[in-house]
């Protein structure tokens, strides 16, 4: 992955786990992710506390997985579907084929602070 020109000034910045991914955020910035748990709606304040790494250009702290206390503030920007995926299951010389469709839930997110 490309580092970007943002990505290099910034001085504060966490990596959080969510969805089975982890992400590196900071500040401003817009993530798109997995579905989270429950009913949020759009302009809710959503809270990460899976925080693995965070560093503020001085000092690092690193978690054994989770760092304890940390936490990441986001506001819900966008709920929605990605894209459809076409999942075909096909057999040969028995004429079996089976095509579904999937849509994957995503939610927008925009990183407010990180404490």
């Amino acid at each position: 992955m490309a580092t970007t020109k943002k990505q290099l000034n910034t001085k504060e910045f966490a990596v959080i786990a969510t969805g089975g991914k982890q992400y590196r955020v900071s500040a401003g910035d817009t993530l798109k992710i997995e579905k989270l748990s429950g009913e949020p709606k759009v302009g809710d304040t959503v809270f990460f506390d899976k925080v693995l790494l965070t560093d503020d250009g001085k000092k690092s702290t690193v978690g054994t997985p989770h760092i304890d206390g940390a936490k990441v503030e986001a506001e819900l920007k966008e709920i929605g579907k990605n894209k459809k995926i076409n999942v075909v299951k096909y057999l040969q010389k028995s004429r079996y084929l089976k095509t579904r469709g999937h849509r994957q839930p995503f939610m927008k997110i925009e990183i407010t602070r990180i404490n």
